[in-house]
């Protein structure tokens, strides 16, 4: 497999140019958007430092021993805050496929300055917006992965002016959907693979993402992401040197009623001659609000009118990320509810 060019689009000068070069960006997204869902972007503003430091952090925290790693393993809910120990989910399951545990171990947390305010214990459509989950080592690992979350969710927030053009609908449209958002860090281990893997499993498996758009740094190693082409056909992708690979996901597919496409992709184990190492991807996915209404987007609707009845992002969210943390495709979004997180 080989790796497939994605469209790498410069955005620093939207910010700096005039409305012609605003507009050619804004295209140049609006494109990639409709044809793959899938791009790279430079020029995003991210300190290269930063990331660094954050990448470093991830691989002194997986070195840890697995008895301390597990005093901060996510909660009974199982959602995206604390540690997920090796193949603990699948992601296959979130799309309605049966599929081995994903060979993975990550930590995920997400805004600290919203999740507190906004959980309420018993409500599972708040469990998204739990208490992160915050290990004693390595030193600074929270003062890290906060300063990381504010600048990515600080892009999130810039590509959200970009969008905006593209779809031509006012900035404001996102104002009210973004101001408590339940965005999500992710830091993923691929282990070195020792073992032959059984049949169907992968480092991640086939899926799409649920928010609005998701940024990943990941190793350039053989294993890496693989998205399904128009054609039906699995192509690698890689992350340019200083940039981000972005892709939709379903929350912004839904809005602009699949104008632009949530592509398929999956994380691919190496090839058996392949050289066999770890792979460390940085991911976070930019998401609205918990609450926030996922309806079309007035001039998206087209011909025939929306796709999709109105549904809350909570609803969307979680009726796919239990069936995936559960491995269970009856999952359902009450499993968010430490009451029957359980059963």
């Amino acid at each position: 497999m080989t790796a497939h060019p994605i469209p790498i689009i410069d955005v620093a000068p939207f910010f700096t140019g005039g409305d012609a070069t605003r507009k050619s960006i804004a295209t140049e997204i609006d494109r990639a958007c409709r044809e793959t869902g899938f791009f790279a972007i430079v020029g995003h503003g991210v300190d290269e430092d930063l990331i660094g430091r954050t990448r470093r952090m991830a691989v002194e925290f997986f070195a840890l021993p697995t008895e301390e790693k597990l005093r901060v393993e996510r909660p009974p809910q199982k959602v995206s805050r604390g540690y997920n120990r090796f193949m603990d989910r699948s992601l296959s399951y979130s799309i309605g496929i049966e599929a081995p545990p994903d060979l993975q171990e990550a930590f995920a947390f997400g805004p600290e300055g919203f999740s507190a305010d906004d959980w309420r214990e018993g409500d599972p459509r708040s469990a998204m917006l739990a208490p992160n989950r915050w290990p004693e080592r390595p030193e600074a690992f929270r003062e890290t992965m906060i300063e990381y979350d504010v600048a990515i969710r600080a892009l999130g927030e810039r590509m959200l002016d970009i969008i905006a053009l593209a779809l031509n609908v006012d900035r404001s449209y996102f104002d009210d959907k973004f101001d408590h958002q339940s965005s999500v860090a992710r830091l993923v281990r691929y282990p070195a693979q020792k073992d032959t893997p059984v049949e169907g499993q992968l480092r991640a498996g086939q899926h799409t993402d649920y928010g609005t758009l998701t940024f990943l740094r990941g190793d350039a190693v053989p294993g890496g992401t693989e998205v399904k082409s128009l054609g039906g056909e699995w192509i690698r992708v890689e992350t340019p040197p200083g940039g981000f690979v972005c892709n939709i996901g379903d929350a912004l597919a839904r809005w602009t009623n699949d104008r632009w496409v949530s592509t398929l992709h999956r994380v691919g184990n190496p090839p058996p001659a392949a050289e066999n190492v770890d792979r460390i991807s940085l991911v976070y996915f930019h998401s609205p609000n918990h609450d926030a209404l996922i309806e079309c987007i007035p001039g998206c609707s087209g011909t025939e009118g929306p796709k999709y009845a109105p549904i809350t992002f909570a609803e969307h969210y979680l009726g796919k990320v239990m069936k995936a943390a559960h491995a269970r495709l009856n999952a359902k979004v009450e499993d968010a509810d430490a009451k029957t997180a359980a059963i």
